[in-house]
């Protein structure tokens, strides 16, 4: 059996920049990813792509190939392909990759598992042309496909330079329908002397912007009553702005309104969360170092909390100081020193965070959909039915399950989860928290019996 000392799970800013860190300082160390090449979501590809359409995707994006680089030395086993399932006390981690399980140990294990977009759950959303922005981003990273006649709609930074994006592809977006209102800009004015910290995502927010003007892409603000129309895919937008109400006929639906941490793998192995209301998700509790609650457990990047891939890569670099510390590989003084400017850049690239939440908050008809809407698309079930099962006496996920198969598809509730707390929270009167959340078992991803039969440690053997 292969034992490192550090076992990184997810290759993109945070494990990046995690794994060069502690193969600098003398550890050794695998990094698992499901990806057939490093890079995360954000900078999916970027290897490949960054050279094609680096023009398009902007320096942001390009940036990761100062990360992916630092991947090749050869203290690093990169092992892409790998779907993790599960992970056992004493940090033996098990996954599957080209058909075959195999398993690892570690002495330290990093999350760095990212974000997921947050589900959008609305009238129409489950139609065939129906997609987050984040899927319509990777198709322009991997395959250049920018879909045409596309409206977005939602709100937040991403939906802006994916916007820009498109028009620096020459095709931009129908339309823009926002639902953050003007209430939401001045409620976040409170934040801006400390999102000035972090001016220079103010600047490109500002461009970004422009270049959507200069487009004549026609944006719509505080948009209500948003519903997708279409029966056998998804023909126009149906929504309220400012009064007045629209119907933009399209081909294609981008939906997003933010980003939350993946949490799965962290609560797997029994990681404490809580409630952060300014992120209107759950977060695993960790130090300034990064380390949760389980000793050797750290978790570094926007699954620890949203930031950013910058803000990310630092948070890898931190954890992997004090993982090279912990191990004997770095003496303390050394990493305090290592560690100062990393906090400070840490810092930097969270300045504008609160302004930013408050700015663009998540969209309320989607976090509590009306009854007819699907929140749970593995298994059909809608907002009604979670309703129904409260009032039957449901007070948690968990016993939805008992009332129904919400949180019991294939995606073992990553998508639903978060509505399904809402829903529940609200028909209680309860709390996020006093809610809670599904308890997440292995395995963490569907694993089929032939995958487990060709379990074998010898499949280690053809990544090094």
């Amino acid at each position: 059996m292969m034992r490192r000392d550090l076992v990184i799970i997810g290759a993109g800013p945070a494990g990046m920049a995690a794994a060069s860190e502690a193969a600098g300082r003398g550890l050794s160390v695998s990094i698992l990813d499901e990806q057939p090449r490093a890079g995360g979501q954000i900078y999916r590809d970027v290897d490949r792509v960054a050279p094609l359409r680096g023009d398009i995707l902007g320096p942001e994006y390009t940036h990761g190939t100062s990360l992916t680089a630092g991947l090749l030395q050869d203290a690093i086993d990169h092992i892409c392909g790998a779907v993790v399932w599960a992970i056992e006390e004493g940090f033996r981690i098990s996954f599957t990759r080209d058909g075959s399980g195999a398993q690892i140990d570690a002495d330290r294990i990093l999350l760095a598992t990212g974000a997921l977009e947050r589900p959008m759950p609305l009238p129409g959303w489950t139609l065939p042309g129906v997609m987050t922005a984040g899927a319509g981003q990777i198709l322009l990273k991997q395959s250049g496909v920018v879909a045409r006649h596309a409206i977005l709609v939602g709100s937040g930074p991403l939906l802006y330079l994916i916007a820009a994006q498109m028009v620096r592809a020459g095709t931009p977006p129908t339309a823009m329908i926002e639902t953050q209102t003007r209430g939401n800009m001045i409620h976040a004015a409170r934040h801006l002397g400390g999102a000035l910290r972090g001016w220079r995502y103010l600047v490109k927010g500002a461009r970004m912007l422009a270049e959507i003007t200069r487009a004549r892409v026609p944006r719509y603000t505080g948009a209500t009553g948003i519903s997708i129309e279409g029966t056998d895919k998804a023909r126009a937008v149906c929504f309220t702005s400012k009064g007045c109400t629209h119907r933009i006929p399209c081909d294609t639906v981008m939906l997003h309104h933010g980003v939350v941490p993946n949490t799965q793998a962290a609560r797997s192995m029994g990681v404490k969360h809580t409630w952060e209301t300014t992120q209107n998700c759950f977060i695993p509790q960790t130090d300034d170092w990064f380390q949760s609650g389980i000793e050797g457990v750290f978790i570094a990047g926007d699954g620890a909390g949203i930031g950013g891939a910058k803000a990310a890569e630092f948070a890898g670099r931190l954890a992997a100081l004090q993982i090279a510390c912990q191990t004997g590989h770095l003496p303390q003084a050394d990493r305090d020193q290592s560690a100062t400017m990393l906090h400070r850049q840490l810092a930097y690239e969270k300045a504008a965070r609160p302004f930013l939440d408050a700015a663009y908050p998540p969209c309320t008809e989607a976090l509590l959909p009306e009854d007819k809407t699907v929140i749970c698309r593995c298994e059909e079930v809608t907002a009604g039915d979670i309703r129904r099962f409260a009032k039957l006496g449901c007070i948690g996920p968990n016993q939805t399950k008992a009332f129904g198969r919400a949180g019991m598809g294939p995606c073992q509730g990553r998508y639903c989860g978060l509505s399904v707390t809402a829903l529940l929270a609200q028909a209680n009167d309860q709390t996020p928290d006093e809610t809670g959340y599904y308890r997440i078992r292995p395995p963490l991803k569907p694993v089929t019996l032939g995958e487990l039969a060709a379990m074998n440690d010898s499949t280690l053997d053809a990544t090094e």
